[in-house]
């Protein structure tokens, strides 16, 4: 493995050599994958090594909003499973933090009574105090409800308590001071971004058509999507036309009787409060940055981010998204052991260190904007799943004594 690049810069524009062993494929940008379906069936039992082993990063450069019309295409799968995988050959004992977090049904209760007595004070007791209400919105309430996402994201991957129904639940009540039913909704589409990453008309991570086109690379317009993504985000789940689950009616049944409940406890005031509150922590604030740190591309090759930052301790870890895709098993508290156990491979790939660092980067920076993400087809990522294997132990000696012998 290359040598662990430093950590990107706070206005996230550092640009590093790409570290991998090489591509098959062409990857140029905004191909729109037109000969894919030329890529040939293999023989019968014959298969080929993934070139990207073991970091599993790319050859393709990120894609440049003044040079190039949309987003990186790939011709490979997601990396994030073959990369558990090479890891889980290294270091086997990292299956042993698979789990839940029981605290995590803790900390969704607290955030809930503290956000409710918040939204209760500003309509009961400091009913004059409006720039006050708006600033506590932003910093504490802001805070508190991002909080609930993570929270509801814990929830998605079965990581509180061993039932399934027990976690959808659990994202319920983290649901409670978001007014807006979205935790049934986020579970459904957010395992299909796991399983699709960066797969076009599958992946609802991914900015749609109209992002990118009305965006484009505006300073000030990258403020307002940035201001408004958690509207945003909901607005990519709707577009995908999906019948509601009985889950997801579930979950509106259930945010309607909160929501009536909670008019009637905090007052119309105390609503405002905690709309303001849902509109900052999903939009223009640090708790809501990774949703851009996560997966737009600040680097080439490399379309998936973590953030080591101080954020973590309060936020629960969800910067340490690399280790996340790769283990989704592992409850947050224990992302960090993934990294120390596997430090060879994560301290080898471009992160952040700063939240405000990615938002005002993404703002300021000519070379990102919503455009900044890699896509690939689903024939491409099922072929290149299906027939590029990470290397058996041997193979992978006979690789790296094969790059030994072509350094000068």
């Amino acid at each position: 493995m290359s040598p662990p690049p430093p950590a990107l810069a706070e206005t996230a524009i550092a640009v590093a050599p790409v570290r991998n062993s090489g591509s098959c494929c062409n990857n140029n940008n905004n191909n729109n994958n037109n000969n894919s379906k030329d890529r040939g069936k293999p023989k019968k039992g014959e298969f080929k090594h993934d070139p990207r082993h073991p970091l599993y990063l790319g050859t393709w450069t990120r894609s440049i909003p003044s040079k190039d019309a949309g987003p990186t295409v790939d011709d490979l799968d997601e990396p994030h499973l073959k990369r558990k995988w090479a890891i889980l050959k290294d270091h086997p004992e990292i299956e042993e933090l698979y789990g839940h977090d029981a605290s995590t049904l803790t900390v969704a209760i607290v955030s809930n009574a503290v956000q409710i007595a918040l939204a209760s004070l500003f309509s009961n007791v400091l009913a004059g105090w409006n720039v006050a209400l708006v600033v506590t919105a932003y910093v504490l309430g802001g805070s508190l409800t991002s909080l609930q996402g993570v929270l509801i994201h814990e929830a998605t991957h079965n990581l509180v308590g061993q039932s399934t129904v027990f976690n959808r639940w659990v994202g319920n009540l983290s649901n409670v001071i978001l007014l807006v039913p979205i935790a049934q909704s986020f579970r459904r589409y957010h395992l299909e971004h796991h399983t699709y990453q960066g797969v076009e008309d599958y992946d609802p991570d991914l900015p749609l058509k109209w992002e990118i086109g009305i965006i484009r690379n505006n300073p000030v317009f990258k403020f307002i999507w940035l201001f408004i993504y958690g509207i945003i985000y909901i607005s990519r789940g709707l577009a995908m036309g999906r019948k509601l689950s009985r889950w997801e009616l579930y979950n509106w049944a259930w945010t309607g009787l909160c929501d009536v409940i909670l008019y009637r406890v905090v007052g119309g005031r105390g609503m405002v409060y905690l709309a303001l509150s849902v509109l900052f922590g999903y939009g223009f604030h640090p708790g809501a940055a990774h949703f851009i740190q996560e997966h737009y591309t600040f680097h080439n090759g490399q379309e998936t981010y973590s953030y080591y930052g101080l954020g973590n301790y309060f936020w629960l870890n969800i910067g340490y998204h690399n280790e996340h895709h790769d283990f989704v098993k592992v409850p947050w508290s224990k992302l960090p052991e993934v990294r120390k156990i596997a430090s060879e491979y994560y301290d080898s790939l471009a992160y952040h260190m700063s939240w405000w660092g990615v938002l005002l980067g993404f703002i300021t920076n000519r070379l990102m904007a919503p455009q900044s993400r890699l896509v690939r087809s689903i024939y491409d990522h099922s072929y290149a799943r299906k027939y590029y294997k990470v290397p058996s132990p041997e193979a992978r000696q006979r690789m790296l004594e094969t790059e030994e012998q072509l350094l000068p």
